[in-house]
């Protein structure tokens, strides 16, 4: 999952990253209102972490233009302002929730799994493709009983790709949702990591569930025809 966190504190920006991407989430920051906007048009996020004090245009002039583009990208807004009156002008101004600083990381993901849930593509707790099953919450893998362990990026891939059970994604899908905007599309990252899962989750004589759609891109499934 890729996520838009709008902080023009430095520091708390990185504290908070960091914090994400170690959950195995894809993260671009934005520093201004500005920044954020030109970012929420330009990338195609799963979620926006928006900060209501910003230079520039602030938290609610931001919300109310990525939501007067069309855009139905979950927003959490999160500020020190923690009344009522300030909720209830966030939520006006388009955002799906609203969290008062300073708050618990822990809190935080939770709102955020709620708001993913909620999404237009219903996100479950547990994904299931045969018997690879895909805890959300825990980020524990299982096949067949048996524990997969994974490593950050190779978890948000196998997720990514296990939401989106049977259809072939793209690598430029891929790489909008699963990588941030330091990802080099000319680079071989996406086969390699495809080539590590392989390994962990189709290896040991299981049946085969990820399948190359030669120029087209990948495919999480219990059986494939005309795949590699």
């Amino acid at each position: 999952m890729r996520i838009l966190l709008v902080e023009d504190e430095p520091d708390a920006a990185a504290q908070l990253a960091r914090g994400l991407r170690d959950r195995a989430y894809a993260v671009d920051i934005a520093a201004d209102g500005n920044a954020a906007v030109e970012k929420a048009y330009v990338n195609s996020y799963d979620l926006i972490l928006l900060d209501l004090m910003l230079p520039g245009k602030d938290g609610m002039a931001v919300c109310r233009e990525i939501r007067g583009a069309g855009s139905a990208v979950p927003i959490l807004m999160l500020t020190a302002r923690g009344d009522t009156a300030s909720r209830i002008h966030g939520l006006d101004a388009g955002a799906d929730d609203y969290l008062a600083k300073p708050f618990d990381l822990d809190e935080l993901l939770a709102r955020m799994r709620a708001l993913l849930r909620r999404a237009p593509v219903l996100r479950q707790t547990v994904l299931r493709v045969d018997d690879l099953e895909i805890d959300t919450h825990s980020h524990v893998v299982t096949r067949g009983g048996r524990v997969i362990a994974l490593t950050g990026k190779e978890y948000a891939l196998l997720e990514y790709l296990a939401g989106r059970e049977g259809a072939v994604v793209g690598r430029e899908e891929i790489s909008e949702h699963v990588w941030d905007e330091a990802y080099d599309p000319f680079s071989n990252l996406i086969e390699v990591y495809m080539q590590r899962l392989r390994k962990k989750v189709d290896g040991e004589g299981a049946a085969r569930l990820l399948h190359t759609r030669r120029g087209e891109g990948y495919r999480l499934a219990r059986e494939e025809e005309g795949g590699d």
